[in-house]
């Protein structure tokens, strides 16, 4: 979720989230033994718990993919 940071610069957050580097590792072939999907949920439930924002672009983008199939399974029940 990118929310790490520095003690020594006030507000900096992490240099890069921990999803985007295990969504690289796996995409280069690498087992990491890490489950993305619910790594994902875990950085979203912490980033809206501290009310941040989900600095991590893989979390972002398969978020809101999972969103808009919610929505078209929900459209597709409803015809």
């Amino acid at each position: 979720a990118g929310l790490g940071g520095c003690p020594y610069a006030k507000g900096a957050t992490g240099n890069v989230a921990t999803e985007d580097v295990i969504y690289l590792l796996d995409g280069l072939g690498y087992e990491t033994g890490v489950d993305l999907n619910r790594l994902i949920d875990a950085g979203q439930f912490i980033t809206e718990a501290l009310k941040r924002e989900n600095a991590s672009k893989v979390a972002r983008a398969l978020l809101c993919k999972q969103q808009g199939e919610t929505k078209t399974t929900v459209k597709s029940n409803q015809t």
